[in-house]
C-alpha cells in the first residue's frame, strides 16, 4: 500500500490516512511517499511500518547510531536536528492551542544545544547475562556497546556493566554521573553480585538499597552552585542544557523580586537554591526522602541561609500555606499537578507562578485549570531530550 505522509504526530510518527482512518507510520517524515505494512488496526486508528521509500524527505539524514532501527531510545534519529527543534516548538504550540483553550500564548524560540552525549543518567535492563535497552513496545533486549545520548563517562563504564551482567544475574543497572563526569554511582538490581572486580573507579556502588562500596553521594555543579546527589534523587539528566533552563527561571525571578517562594516538587533543592539570592525566603517540598536529604546537604554546601525543605507529598502540606507567598515554582512529574494542589495554588494566589513541565499535554491541561485566575504570559520550550519526542517547557503566569 502506497501513501503520502502529511505531518508528524506528537510522538514523532508520520501521519497519513487509510480508508479515512488515521494511520501512524513509524520513522516516516512529512511529504514522503512510502509503501507501508499495517502492523495494528483498531476501530479508531492504524499503525504501520515502512516497507519501501518512493520519495524521501530532504530533511531525512543518515542514522548515525548503529541501534537506531531496533532500539526504543531515539524517535528522531533520522530527522535533521534543526527540523527536530522546529517540530518541537510547533508541537508545544499545537498542544497548548488544543488542550489549554487559551487564545493567545506566546511560545518563544526553543532553546537547545548538542543533540548527543548529554545524558548524565541511564537505566540499563538485563536479560540472559546481557545489558541494554528494550525494543519499542516490548521487553526484547537490545545489547549495546555504546549510546550516543549518554555522556562519555557512562559510555566508558558500559564494558564493566557488560562484564558484571555476564558474571551475575542482573535485572537492571542504574548509572548516574556528576555533570563534570568525574564521579559516578551505580545501582544493581537482581542477584547480589558475587564480586566487584575492576570497579574501584566508581564512586559508589549499591545493590538495591544496600551500599556495597564507596560513597553514598556525588557532587554535581550547575552554574556557581554545587549539589549532592544520591542514586535515586531527581536531577535533570541533560548536563549541558540544565544551566540554561535554570538561568531562564532565575531571570524571571529577578523580575519578580519575591519575598516568599514556594518550590513545589523541589527534588534535591536545585532550583530553590539557584534562585535563593533573589528572595527573602524559599520553602522547598518533595516526597522523596533521599532528595530532601540531598537538599539539606546542598543548603549547607552552598551556605544558603534562607531556604528550608519539607519531606512530604505536596498535596499533603499545600493547605498549610497562607496568602503571603509572592511566587510559586512547580516542577511536577509527567502527570502534572493534582486537583488539590491546583485548588490550593489558586487559594494561595501568588502574584506569579513559574511552571516547569516535561509534558506539554499535562501542562496545557493545568494551564486550562488556571486560566480563570492566571494569565499565561510566555512559554519557553527547551530541547532537554534531543533525538526523542520529549520536550521541556518553562511557563510564566501572572495573577489576573
Amino acid at each position: 500500500m502506497q501513501v503520502k505522509i502529511e505531518k508528524l504526530d506528537h510522538f514523532g510518527r508520520g501521519i497519513t490516512y487509510v480508508n479515512q482512518k488515521i494511520c501512524f507510520v513509524a520513522k516516516a517524515l512529512p511529504n514522503e511517499i512510502v509503501k507501508i505494512k499495517v502492523t495494528k488496526e483498531t476501530k479508531k486508528y492504524i499503525e504501520a511500518e515502512i516497507e519501501e521509500w518512493v520519495t524521501i524527505s530532504s530533511y531525512r539524514i543518515p542514522e548515525v547510531c548503529p541501534y537506531a532501527k531496533i532500539c526504543g531510545g531515539c524517535d528522531l534519529e533520522h530527522l535533521e536536528y534543526k527540523k527536530e527543534n522546529e517540530w518541537k516548538r510547533e508541537k508545544v504550540k499545537e498542544l497548548l492551542a488544543k488542550f489549554s483553550q487559551i487564545e493567545k500564548v506566546e511560545v518563544k524560540e526553543i532553546k537547545y544545544l548538542s543533540p548527543y552525549h548529554y545524558r548524565n543518567k541511564v537505566t540499563l535492563h538485563g536479560a540472559k547475562n546481557r545489558v541494554g535497552y528494550y525494543q519499542p513496545k516490548s521487553k526484547n533486549l537490545v545489547p549495546i556497546d555504546t549510546c550516543l545520548l549518554l555522556n562519555q563517562k557512562i559510555n566508558e563504564l558500559l564494558p564493566k556493566m557488560k562484564r558484571l551482567a555476564r558474571e551475575n544475574k542482573v535485572q537492571e543497572i542504574m548509572i548516574r554521573t556528576s555533570n563534570d563526569e568525574k564521579e559516578s554511582l551505580i545501582k544493581i538490581s537482581g542477584d547480589k553480585p558475587k564480586s566487584l572486580i575492576d570497579m574501584k573507579d566508581i564512586t559508589g556502588i549499591f545493590f538495591q538499597e544496600e551500599q556495597l562500596q564507596g560513597k553514598e553521594e556525588i557532587i554535581s555543579t550547575i552554574g556557581k552552585y554545587q549539589y549532592y546527589l544520591s542514586i535515586e534523587s531527581f536531577f535533570q539528566v541533560n548536563q549541558e542544557l540544565t544551566e540554561m533552563l535554570y538561568e531562564e527561571v532565575l531571570n524571571e525571578v529577578k523580575k519578580v523580586k519575591p519575598k516568599k517562594v514556594l518550590d513545589l516538587y523541589c527534588g534535591t533543592g536545585t532550583i530553590g537554591i539557584y534562585i535563593s539570592s533573589e528572595a527573602e525566603e524559599v520553602i522547598g517540598i518533595d516526597s522523596c526522602s533521599s532528595s530532601i536529604k540531598n537538599a539539606n546537604h546542598n543548603k549547607k554546601l552552598n551556605q544558603v541561609k534562607n531556604i528550608q525543605f519539607i519531606n512530604n507529598k505536596v498535596e499533603n502540606v499545600i493547605d498549610q500555606f497562607q496568602q503571603d507567598t509572592d511566587l510559586i515554582i512547580v516542577d511536577p512529574p509527567r502527570k502534572g499537578l493534582d486537583k488539590k494542589t491546583l485548588r490550593h495554588i489558586i487559594r494561595i494566589a501568588p502574584k506569579y507562578l513559574i511552571y516547569i513541565s516535561c509534558d506539554p499535554v499535562t501542562l496545557a491541561r493545568d494551564l486550562k485549570e488556571l486560566k480563570e485566575t492566571y494569565q499565561t504570559k510566555i512559554v519557553t520550550p527547551f530541547n532537554m531530550f534531543p533525538r526523542t519526542y520529549h520536550v521541556e517547557c518553562v511557563s510564566v503566569l501572572v495573577h489576573n
